[in-house]
């Protein structure tokens, strides 16, 4: 293939993706009204239990609890962003909640609510050390909202041995 015939393919293919991320951001957005839609909140959730494997309770019932506290401080977090990061995490969220969307930036085949948490840690790293920086950016989002979220609960703090504030 010649030079010019694969700029052309990834600038057409780039145009493509962009297109079809705003169209899927518009069906089925990421965020509404500053907080995590139904979608959004299953990208999160996912991604919260491989970035947190660990930290996290074991039981399904404890999982779940401690999993919709912290869906909580993340729609926080949001609320905090500029309008205009809102608006691209909404994108983002969007994209990664589709099949076709997940697969291309993540590289995961199966949906966040039911992959192992090993397939989305395997995601996650192909995303960290990827040589596109579209989805090296994506993980770095992703990434510091959750860590961020998590441990912005003082209950969260135990588990870095961080015994809280000083008191002055």
């Amino acid at each position: 293939m010649r030079r010019r015939s694969l700029l052309t393919l990834g600038a057409v293919s780039a145009a493509a993706l962009a297109m079809g991320g705003g169209a899927l951001a518009l069906l089925k957005p990421g965020l509404h009204e500053a907080r995590l839609s139904n979608a959004g909140r299953e990208v999160f959730a996912g991604v919260s239990r491989a970035l947190l494997d660990g930290s996290l309770p074991t039981g399904a019932q404890e999982l779940g609890s401690a999993l919709d506290a912290l869906l909580g401080r993340i729609d926080a977090v949001v609320a905090a962003l500029a309008p205009h990061a809102q608006s691209e995490l909404s994108q983002l969220l969007a994209l990664l909640a589709s099949g076709g969307g997940r697969r291309a930036v993540a590289g995961l085949s199966e949906p966040w609510q039911v992959a192992s948490v090993p397939d989305i840690e395997r995601a996650l790293q192909g995303m960290r050390v990827s040589s596109i920086s579209l989805r090296q950016q994506a993980y770095q989002a992703l990434h510091d909202i959750v860590g961020g979220a998590y441990f912005s609960d003082a209950q969260t703090w135990s588990v870095l041995g961080y015994p809280g504030p000083l008191k002055i």
